[in-house]
């Protein structure tokens, strides 16, 4: 089961790595699993992911519920949210190779942007739902 998440967080990661309109936002280089100390605002990491098994008889099906977080310090809610929206346009309903496994589909749930407590950085946090089955 846990194969299946690992290779959807590495092509999740990969692809918002590798996006064009993203970079626009938020720079080359900014899309982390966890971001090093000190990390230039704004960029994106990759959250939580939560796992239920959908399998019917004999399809193995598992869903992913994945958060991907934007963070920003720019003054404001606008960068947030241009990051959540050149997070969706890179993810929903992507066609994603994973390893070992399809991607029957990808697609965006909601997103909830926020100021966190510190007053001055804000956050965009994005679910996604997929769809995985294993190959052959």
């Amino acid at each position: 089961m846990d194969h299946a998440s690992v290779a959807l967080r590495a092509a999740v990661f990969a692809r918002l790595s590798a996006d064009a309109g993203l970079a626009g936002v938020i720079g080359a280089s900014r899309v982390h699993d966890l971001p090093p100390p000190g990390a230039a605002y704004p960029y994106v990491t990759l959250g939580e992911m939560r796992l239920s098994d959908l399998s019917a008889g004999d399809a193995p099906l598992l869903e992913h519920q994945l958060v991907v977080h934007g963070w920003s310090q720019q003054g404001g809610h606008r960068e947030a949210h241009a990051i959540a929206g050149a997070v969706m346009a890179a993810l929903d309903d992507a066609p994603l190779t994973l390893a070992g496994h399809r991607l029957v589909h990808l697609r965006f749930v909601l997103a909830d942007i926020r100021r966190e407590a510190d007053g001055r950085t804000y956050r965009a946090a994005l679910r996604f739902r997929a769809v995985t089955e294993p190959l052959g």
